[in-house]
This record gives C-alpha cells, structure tokens and sequence, in this order.
C-alpha cells in the first residue's frame, strides 16, 4: 500500500475555507480572552502586603482595638483610652476603676484573644517617654509592674528584667535604654535589660544629651554635680555647681563654677572663662553669649570666628552656624562669610535627611543641600520620610517626590510597596492608576491621598472623605467631614482621630 494516496472518490481538501475556519476560531477565542480580562481588571492588581499591628479604636465614648486590616480585636466597651506599648504585638493595657478624686486605679491586660495576661502583678503599664518636641512614645518592649507597692520590669511577652524593689521608675525624658530608677529617696539608672547603670545614691539624673552612650549628669548629697559615662566611669568630677546637658563630644562639658559658666577638657583643664554664657560646643568651636548677643570662639585659643552680635546663633553641620538679626535668618560659616542670606522667617538643618529648610514669611519653603545650594524655591514641604528616603512636597498646586539627592522621582519609584497610585487628570478630577498606568479608580474625586501602609488611599467627594482599598474598591463612601483633621487616613472604615497626640481610629 503506497502511503499518502487518497482514493480517487475522496473530496479534495479547501486550503482556503481551512484557513478561514482558523482565523474565525482565532478570533472568538481572542475576544473571550479579552472579556475575561475585563471582567478580571479587579483581579489583576494584588491586595498590598499589610503587616499586622494594632490600634486604639474609639466609637459610642468607648474605647477598644482593631489591627491593621479594620477588624475589631478588642470590643470597644472601656471607659479609659487603652495603651498599646508596641503596635506590633498584641498587649493592651486597659484601665479600670478609676477614681479621679483620689488618684487611683487598676489596670489588666488582654491578648488578641480577649484573655488576661501577667495577672500575677497589681499594675502594669507603659513606660512613657518625650522627644524633644513632647511628642509621646513607649519604651520598647518594656513594661512597668507593680506588686506591694514596689516597681519592677518585664518585657513584653512576660519575662522579668528587673525584681519589684523600686520605690518608682520612669523613663530618663528624650534618652532611650535609660530608665530612672528611685530606692529610699535616691535616684539610679538601670538599662532596658536590668543592669545597672549608676547605683541608687543620687539626689538628680540628668541626661547631657539624647543619646544614653553620651552618659549622664548626677547631683550627689552635698548638691555638686559631674558625668558618669554610660560605661560606669567617671567622666566629670562631682564638684560643680552645675553642668550643662549638652554633649561636646566628650572631650569637653560646660561646667558653672564660682557662678561662671566655662568649659573644662577630661583633664579639668578651664576654657573660656570671659564670657556670660558657654551655649555649646561642636568639636574645637563654641558658641557663646556676651551682653545678650552671640557669636562662635575656639576653644583652645579664644579666637573669635563669628563676631558676637547675632540675637541667636546655633550650630548645624560642617562649618556652618544658622544666625538671627532682626527677626531674620540665615547661615554663617567659621570663616565669617555669609553663605545663606538672612532673609528667612526660620531656618531648620534637618539632619536625618542632611538638608537645610529656608521657611519664607507666607510658609513656603526654600530647600538647601548640605553644600548650600539651592535645589527647590518656594515649595510646601509635605513629608520627610527617613526610612524610606524621599520628601514629599507641594509645588504649584502639585505634589511631587523627591530623594534626599533632590533627584525627582515617580510615586512608583518612591511607594514601591504600593499597588495604586494617585493620578489627577487636566480638569483636575482625581483617581488612581496601577503601577504601569491603567486606570484603576476613575477620575471623580476632588482631592484624594497615596495608598497609606495598611492599604487604604483616602478619596474626597463634594467636601467629604472616605476611602478605597489596596485594589481601588469602595472600603467607605466618602461620608466623613474630616475639616479639623490635620491628618487623613483610613483602615476599613476607620479613620485617624484629630488629636494626633492620642493616636487612635474612630467612625465618628
């Protein structure tokens, strides 16, 4: 039998109707495809990643817990705002049976599964603690406890750090691992792991500056004060009337003696003794104050490097001093030149992000390099975000980003763990679009803010706000009138309370 031969009765083969027969499949097959992928638009953008942490909640005048993806984890049914000493752990610190005429009151502590924890103590409470700004914060994963009236820590999953034996304990103001410790009238310092820093002997602890490795300035019984260092040594001697808490990068202090403010090496050799005031000192230079003007001198030879005639003066960075004359700012270096003009209302060296802020008389900004030069004029400075290393400013009606080399970016680049992105059309309207572009929530709102770090962007419609979620649905109609909120955020339908010094969500 030969192979391929048809019989002479079989129908031909129609090239061209087989053709047309594919290309007709073709074609329905790539218009179900791309019905699907309508249909499936929703689908395609992934839900962002959420850590999990918790949050103070308060609704109906009570108080309860929710975590970052809206749900309710501790009924609102407290009197008292309920403490969370870390947002990633779930410990909440409730109070109980107030009474505000004699100063009392209990407290219990509940896990995410409503349950009752480190019942063993008769109060546990955060340990709070102030920036220099006095905004609020907590010692990291301690806790405070009490039993028979005496005061010990643990951390925050229950282990002890330190016996109850302490009259009181409090965290030193502005100073992380440094807590003040107080036994029979006299005061010490113990770490955030129980030792002991200085012994309870002091009649004051002072911290010289915000950073415990810098040490720390004790008044003994007679009423003299010197530095201990965070190593246990003795830095300063204690035998001066004062000393001032700021850190000359512990080659020098500020010491007051015989009622003159001067500066002293590790040696207790004395500097600058001719002058009314010793401001700081920054490395080899200090500023001083003579007939209520300020200036810069050196230390070793008394060498005036910035003449003393500004109303105030203070170190930033390098060689530079911001000054103030007539109610005006700007820089001046060692070498007496002025290398900013004083022309601003303020001027502030942030120095997280090494750049300089010129705030302008109508509360626009002028931003600075380190180097002093000038790469954006006349902006509103919205955000400086350290971790993730850009600013956020408002720049003719338009806000932009910007990393700390003042290199312009796209929200893309910057919010890279977002999965929508706010996009204003030319009528102004605006919505928000997927990381490629694609238009996600249509333009109908009239103002609306970037995805925040739970996965909610804020939407505003004819003067209310409410929000969509990580894929651009509807989480809460814009139905909240949020004019006092000097922030606006949301988790499901939760959003930030106005006093920012009570952090905490609400639906009213």
């Amino acid at each position: 039998m030969s192979r391929g031969k048809r019989y002479d009765g079989e129908q031909k083969l129609n090239i061209k109707k087989v053709f047309a027969v594919l290309i007709a499949i073709l074609v329905i097959i790539m218009f179900v495809l791309g019905i699907q992928k309508l249909f499936d638009k929703e689908g395609s953008i992934p839900q962002k990643a959420v850590a999990l942490k918790y949050f103070p909640v308060y609704t109906n005048q009570k108080w309860g817990v929710i975590d970052s993806k809206g749900n309710v984890i501790i009924e609102p049914i407290y009197e008292e705002y309920i403490v969370i000493p870390d947002n990633s752990k779930p410990v909440f610190i409730c109070t109980t049976d107030v009474n505000y005429s004699k100063d009392t009151y209990d407290t219990k502590v509940l896990n995410e599964k409503n349950e009752e924890i480190f019942t063993e103590y008769d109060l546990v409470e955060a340990i709070e603690n102030y920036d220099s700004s006095n905004n609020l914060w907590y010692e990291n994963n301690l806790l405070k406890v009490s039993k028979d009236n005496k005061y010990g820590i643990i951390d925050i999953n229950g282990n002890k750090i330190s016996d109850c034996k302490y009259d009181s304990i409090t965290a030193l103001k502005g100073v992380e691992n440094s807590l003040l410790t107080k036994e029979n009238g006299k005061y010490g310092i113990i770490d955030n792991i129980g030792s002991v820093i200085i012994e309870n002997k002091y009649k004051e602890i002072k911290p010289i500056s915000n950073k415990y490795e810098e040490g720390y300035i004790v008044k003994n019984e007679d009423g003299k004060y010197g530095v201990i260092n965070y190593t246990k040594t003795v830095a300063v001697e204690e035998k001066y009337q004062d000393i001032k808490n700021t850190y000359c990068g512990g080659k020098y202090y500020i010491v007051k003696e015989s009622n003159k403010w001067k500066v002293i090496d590790t040696t207790g050799k004395k500097y600058l003794e001719n002058y009314d005031n010793i401001i700081s000192v920054n490395s080899e230079n200090a500023v001083v104050e003579k007939n209520d003007k300020y200036g810069v001198v050196s230390v070793a030879d008394n060498k005036t490097l910035i003449d003393i005639k500004y109303d105030s003066l203070e170190y930033s960075l390098g060689n530079n001093y911001i000054v103030k004359n007539n109610s005006k700012y700007g820089i001046i270096n060692t070498n007496g030149n002025t290398v900013v003009e004083l022309k601003y209302s303020n001027i502030v060296y942030r120095n997280t992000a090494n750049f300089y802020e010129g705030i302008n008389k109508n509360y626009t900004s002028d931003l600075f390099d380190s180097d002093l030069n000038l790469k954006l004029s006349n902006v509103i400075v919205s955000e400086v975000n350290e971790q993730g290393g850009y600013i956020k400013v408002r720049e003719n009606e338009e806000y932009k980003y910007y990393n700390f080399k003042f290199e312009e970016k796209k929200t893309t680049e910057i919010l890279t763990g977002n999965t929508i992105f706010a996009s204003k059309n030319e009528e102004g309207k605006y919505g928000f679009v997927d990381k490629n572009g694609n238009v996600v929530v249509n333009y109908i709102y009239d103002e609306v803010r970037e995805q925040n770090d739970y996965g909610y962007a804020s939407i505003k419609k004819d003067g209310l706000w409410g929000a969509v979620d990580s894929r651009g649905q509807i989480a809460v109609s814009p139905s909240y009138n949020l004019n006092n909120n000097i922030l606006v955020e949301f988790i499901g339908k939760w959003h930030l309370g106005e006093d920012l010094n009570l952090y905490y969500f609400t639906d009213k």
